[in-house]
């Protein structure tokens, strides 16, 4: 099923399948030689035209699905449970946004952090960027995921993503609008509050970003809602609490 026949607002499992890649085709072999796979990462491709994984490279040793038995409907099921719901609504309302696109697709990409489970059962953490991979006629036919282990990051309570593309922030504020209600903050609300936390006031961060000063307010008022905090102070000892800020 095409991304244009989902009923957005009920998770993509729509159009997603447990068919895995075929690593002996032409297709996947020539995947193979093409794109690159840095250490501790694993990469699928997706087509929403074929209903079937197209490749997969390196889920063996991140969670440990051989290459030939992962599927999409896997990545999306283990999923810890914590991160599941906000994952499942970013994929959707990330694809949402993509649907009312028609041009330079494959630029648009976005990122989130969370837990995977492996097939040991064990958690790991993982930093997991999603992007179009081909277009036809001005709709998304094809995906790409990138997950790559990083032990390093601090998880809290707040989930953590980001959007990329020509028109960025537009994106990430369609995201923000729509993913309001979970406790998440995207990159752009991250590196305003960390500049607050550094000392700096909203105009001197407006003329850093080249926004109006109301357009920082736009970014961290709303987040003393969303966060149930009653002060910038507040909110500042909150990020540094749930390791959004380090």
């Amino acid at each position: 099923m095409h991304p244009d026949k989902l009923e957005f607002g009920t998770y993509s499992k729509a159009f997603i399948t447990d068919v895995p890649a075929d690593l002996n085709s032409q297709e996947a072999m020539q995947f193979k030689q093409t794109i690159r796979r840095f250490p501790d990462e694993a990469i699928y491709i997706y087509s929403f035209k074929e209903n079937r994984m197209l490749y997969a490279d390196g889920w063996e040793e991140l969670l440990g699905y051989r290459d030939d038995e992962i599927t999409m409907m896997t990545i999306v099921n283990i999923t810890a449970p914590e991160y599941a719901p906000f994952s499942n609504e970013l994929n959707d309302k990330a694809l949402m946004f993509l649907h009312n696109k028609t041009t330079n697709l494959e630029q648009y990409s976005f990122t989130i952090e969370l837990k995977k489970i492996h097939k040991d059962g064990t958690h790991v953490p993982l930093i997991s960027k999603v992007g179009v991979f081909a277009s036809e006629n001005g709709q998304v036919t094809t995906i790409i995921g990138h997950s790559q282990k990083n032990e390093s990051i601090n998880l809290g309570n707040v989930m953590r993503y980001a959007a990329y593309g020509p028109e960025k922030n537009e994106f990430e504020e369609e995201l923000n609008k729509h993913l309001f209600r979970h406790y998440a903050i995207s990159e752009k609300e991250k590196e305003a509050l960390s500049l607050v936390a550094q000392g700096y006031s909203f105009k001197e961060i407006a003329a850093r970003f080249g926004v109006s000063q109301s357009a920082i307010e736009k970014r961290i008022i709303p987040m003393y809602r969303r966060f149930d905090v009653k002060s910038l102070t507040h909110l500042i000892s909150f990020a540094f609490a749930n390791h959004i800020l380090p």
